[in-house]
């Protein structure tokens, strides 16, 4: 069965929601929000506002990552906001694009509390790939102009993505990096969840809790416990293919 376009871009680029996740379109309030928040960003473009992610990627998170494949959820705010950065995936760059500030800090994070080397990329397929669902709670932006699509209709997408998740038979690890993020532990269940919250990645709050919270270590443990087996951290070199 294939996804079933829910509305078309200013480019005529049909959105849809990916099989795995076709059930949420459902639900016309999620429906419609879809419909809503790609409308406001086909505005945006046809206004001579440069839009990110490109079109195709908006959905990139849910497509690499099934529902009921998720093992671990890192939920991001919006998309990276400069020209190439931002390919749909929360915190990750395509490869041969500098990593921003807070994806080096989650690197040395990484590094420091598993010794995972930091790659010569910013590329997060990887992890994707092994069920760690990298999902942004707004998904697109204006270049230049962080959190510039917020409250346009996103956001009841990503929520009953979260709230999907959480409805889910199997134990689900959820990072919530800042303040931003920690407000959606209320749509977790965290009787059947591991729910982590520390400060966000960015320089402004890193050394406010975020480096030094061992988030890595302490997922793959309960993950482990939980029967669900560990993630591999480890990020391979890898060329820019989609």
């Amino acid at each position: 069965m294939t996804a079933q376009p829910l509305c078309h871009s200013q480019s005529g680029v049909a959105i849809t929601l990916p099989p795995a996740w076709r059930t949420l379109g459902d639900d016309p309030r999620v429906a419609a929000a879809l419909t809503a928040a790609e409308g406001f960003a086909a505005a945006e473009e046809a206004a001579g506002h440069p839009v990110y992610p490109p079109v195709a990627a908006r959905l990139h998170a849910l497509a690499l990552t099934a529902p009921e494949q998720a093992r671990v959820v890192i939920l991001g705010q919006d998309p990276y906001h400069g020209p190439g950065q931002a390919h749909g995936l929360a915190f990750s760059v395509p490869a041969g694009i500098k990593p921003p500030p807070s994806l080096r800090n989650i690197f040395a994070e990484l590094a420091s509390d598993l010794g995972v080397p930091a790659p010569g990329h910013g590329r997060l397929d990887a992890w994707a790939r092994q069920g760690v669902l990298l999902l942004n709670a707004t998904l697109s932006v204006r270049g230049g102009a962080a959190g510039s699509h917020a409250g346009r209709g996103w956001e009841v997408v990503t929520d009953a993505v979260i709230r999907t998740v959480s409805d889910g038979v199997a134990p689900v690890a959820f990072i919530l990096w800042g303040n931003h993020a920690a407000k959606k532990a209320v749509l977790i269940d965290g009787a059947r969840h591991l729910v982590l919250t520390s400060a966000h990645p960015s320089p402004l709050s890193a050394r406010r809790g975020f480096l030094g919270s061992r988030p890595f270590s302490r997922v793959n443990a309960w993950l482990a416990a939980n029967g669900r087996g560990q993630i591999d951290w480890t990020l391979p070199e890898v060329a820019d293919v989609q």
